[in-house]
């Protein structure tokens, strides 16, 4: 099952309400639990979860030009009589066969067969969990405390930390797909909550994860776990 709802199909919920009721502020909640899976809703987090609020504004509906009247119809020329064997001749005419419907066009799926490139699942120092392509696990200073001679707490300038590497896993070939899913879906979150300063770089970063998708097996996700 997937955990994090897609925040485009929020989106365009928020658009179908401006179009109602005209240009509003709607408030999203980005929610994180403490294991690190994250949600984006539009009512506030549960008890116990980490909230981002933003607003955005929904845009309005466009009006819709209301129908004037028409022109009348110009009064059609009644044809002239036509002689009774031009009348005959026409009706014992053959008639030609209708033109055949032209079939809809097909649904342009992607055939690719190819696999998407291959992700680590990471466990944290505080338990958190992340996806990422690299095969060498990231590694973390963490701050110790210090002490002086006297066993009390070091006032000095001298610092300590202890050097902590983070746990990885391949992911399943089976369920690659479905973790690169997840990993779109929370770099579209960070490119959306992101400020101006980062919004560009992050937004690059999240089409870069779409085209895998779209361009392996992933992008029929009936053909894949």
């Amino acid at each position: 099952m997937r955990r994090w709802p897609l925040l485009g199909a929020m989106t365009l919920g928020m658009m179908a309400l401006g179009s109602l009721a005209g240009a509003q502020e709607v408030a999203i909640y980005r929610c994180t639990d403490a294991a690190g899976a994250l949600t984006v809703q539009n009512m506030p987090c549960p008890k116990g979860m980490q909230q981002q609020k933003k607003l955005m504004t929904a845009p309005a509906a466009v009006p819709f030009a209301p129908g004037g009247a028409t022109n009348p119809s110009p009064p059609h020329a009644m044809p002239a009589a036509q002689p009774r064997a031009t009348a005959q001749a026409a009706a014992s005419a053959p008639v030609a066969p209708a033109t055949p419907a032209a079939p809809p066009a097909p649904t342009v799926t992607s055939t690719s067969t190819l696999p998407p490139p291959p992700l680590f699942e990471c466990t944290a120092h505080d338990n958190g969990r992340y996806f990422t392509e690299d095969r060498e696990p990231a590694t973390r200073c963490l701050p110790m405390q210090t002490t002086n001679l006297a066993g009390g707490p070091a006032t000095g300038g001298g610092s300590a930390c202890e050097v902590v590497t983070d746990r990885c896993a391949p992911v399943p070939d089976q369920s690659l797909c479905e973790a690169w899913r997840k990993r779109a879906e929370q770099a579209e979150s960070t490119w959306r909550f992101s400020d101006e300063a980062q919004s560009a770089e992050r937004k690059q970063r999240y089409e870069q994860m779409r085209r895998v998708l779209d361009e392996s097996r992933c992008a029929n996700p009936a053909a894949t776990p």
